[in-house]
This record gives structure tokens, sequence and C-alpha cells, in this order.
């Protein structure tokens, strides 16, 4: 298993039909996740066309994340976390924590992003709205969302399985302020491992 260290990202280039296992190790922790098309990463998971693909807000078992070019990157093979996933909420960035009152630098899921495909030499092209593993954002009456703690358990976990050759990058959501890594508001690490 390879870390993903608490408040930061991490990236991994993943086969076709390899897959990834992403653990909420904690049970707690947000696990933004993104994928790129290996050969362009102009091209990446893109939660608006996944949503017409599936036909749903939540991703579940069989479903299949397409890029901004409707190609199929990731399917979603296992869930052992209760099902409970977002693919409303933009990534966090320094706005966000300004809007929230930091006066000072907070880590965020955009720069981990950058900094997680940095290692591999790369640089996003933007940041996509990520798939938000293990994030509690329910819809309200079919117009309002809550931030909400998440549901999963300590060890549970969601496979997900390359639809492509592609890049496959994470954050441990750094957010301390609103309960979405749980109400202690503690980020904490989470895990990843690659299947054949």
């Amino acid at each position: 298993m390879i870390e993903i260290p608490a408040r930061r990202g991490r990236a991994a280039r993943v086969r076709p039909g390899q897959r990834v296992k992403v653990i909420n190790t904690h049970g707690q922790q947000v696990v933004d996740t993104w994928g790129f098309n290996a050969a362009d990463i102009a091209e990446f998971m893109s939660m608006e066309h996944s949503r017409v693909a599936m036909g749903h807000i939540i991703p579940k078992p069989g479903d299949v994340l397409v890029t901004n070019r409707r190609r199929p990157i990731l399917r979603v093979m296992e869930d052992t976390s209760g099902g409970i996933h977002d693919t409303l909420i933009a990534a966090c960035d320094r706005w966000r924590y300004e809007l929230l009152g930091c006066a000072e630098y907070h880590d965020n899921c955009t720069d981990n992003l950058a900094a997680g495909l940095a290692e591999l030499g790369m640089t996003p092209p933007e940041t996509p709205s990520p798939l938000n593993l293990f994030m509690n954002i329910p819809v309200l009456d079919g117009q309002r969302i809550e931030f909400l703690p998440p549901v999963s358990t300590p060890g549970s976990f969601v496979v997900l399985r390359a639809e492509m050759d592609c890049i496959v990058a994470f954050s441990a959501c750094p957010q301390d302020i609103i309960p979405i890594n749980g109400t202690a508001l503690h980020p904490t690490a989470a895990h990843y491992e690659i299947l054949d």
C-alpha cells in the first residue's frame, strides 16, 4: 500500500485493466480523485460528463466514469464504504479557504493535485472537478446541499478499474474548518494500491 499523507497529494500511472484500491484508512477521510489520459492530459475524467453517462450523481459498482471527451476512463468495481461519494463539489483551493476566514496559506486539494502530478513531471491543464470519494454531500429537497461527515468506516475502500492508460491522482483533503473529514476536524492519511 502507498500512503496518501494527510493534507497531501499523490499520483500514479495505471494501465488498462489494472485496478486502483483507494482505502479510507481511518474511516473519516475524503479523498479527492482525478483521472487523466496518460497520452494527453487535456483529456480527463469529468464529473459533469460522468453524471450524464451514469444517470445519477453518486457512482456505484458497475458505473463507468468518463472523460471530457465522453470516453470511459475508470469503472467502479467494488465499494465497501457505504456508497456515499460526491460528484458535485469542486476541489478546495486558496480562495475557498479565504472565504472560510483563513488569512494565511491553507493546504488545499487544488495544490495537492498539482504537487502529485509534478512528481510525475506533469502539469494539470486545469483543476477538473474531482470524484470526491467518501464525501457526504446530500441534496435536500432536490435543491439544497449539506456538508456532512463521511459515513465510511476505517479500512473501507473503493476499487476503480482503468479503462484506458491513465494517470490517477489523489488528495487526502485538508479541510479542517467544516466537518467534511469528520467532526474531529482532523484530516488523516489514506492509502491506495494498484492491483493487476
